[in-house]
């Protein structure tokens, strides 16, 4: 069966070459969701202005992978302890974020930061929020593959790089 959630970790460009290489994933669309502005351009999301959070769209299939796992990569491939901001990127639109309405979802993932949380996974409390999923906006095209695309400059080598690193070396079953 085919699923969709919407994930805010930070930058969608780290998030999103994550999750393109995870098993049972079958899409993953960067975009924008989350604040009061009709249509907005990556320019209005970058002031904090808007109240959208840069975020990826990803559908996958619950024969290969489940929403557990994919919230295991997700705590696992960002710092979901600090508030509006993953390393240099700093605001609200950084935020880390899941957005859904589905109630058996909502308390999925409350449940797995409460656990979280007991487990000193981390050394703060998770402050991951749990958004209503609105309308969700399709970034512009020079967002889609943007790691695949720009390997060799700075943010991807520095930043990105890593993560996809640490995502390889400690999800090894969930490699595509």
């Amino acid at each position: 069966m085919k699923k969709n959630i919407i994930l805010g970790g930070g930058c969608f460009w780290c998030t999103e070459a994550i999750f393109k290489r995870t098993k049972g994933v079958e899409k993953v669309v960067p975009g924008y969701i989350g604040g009061n502005t009709l249509n907005p351009t990556y320019k209005e999301i970058c002031t904090g202005l808007t109240g959208h959070a840069e975020v990826i769209s990803i559908d996958y299939n619950t024969n290969l992978i489940d929403l557990r796992n994919i919230l295991e990569i997700f705590f696992s491939t960002h710092d979901p302890t600090t508030l509006n901001r993953q390393g240099n990127d700093v605001g609200t639109q950084y935020r880390s974020s899941i957005f859904t309405n589905d109630k058996e979802e909502i308390k999925l993932i409350s449940d797995l930061i409460i656990s979280l949380d007991k487990s000193h996974e981390f050394n703060n409390k998770i402050v991951t929020s749990i958004e209503n999923k609105t309308t969700f906006y399709v970034a512009e095209n020079y967002h889609h593959n943007y790691y695949e695309n720009n390997k060799n400059i700075p943010y991807c080598s520095i930043v990105i790089s890593p993560k996809v690193e640490k995502f390889k070396k400690n999800n090894s079953k969930f490699l595509n």
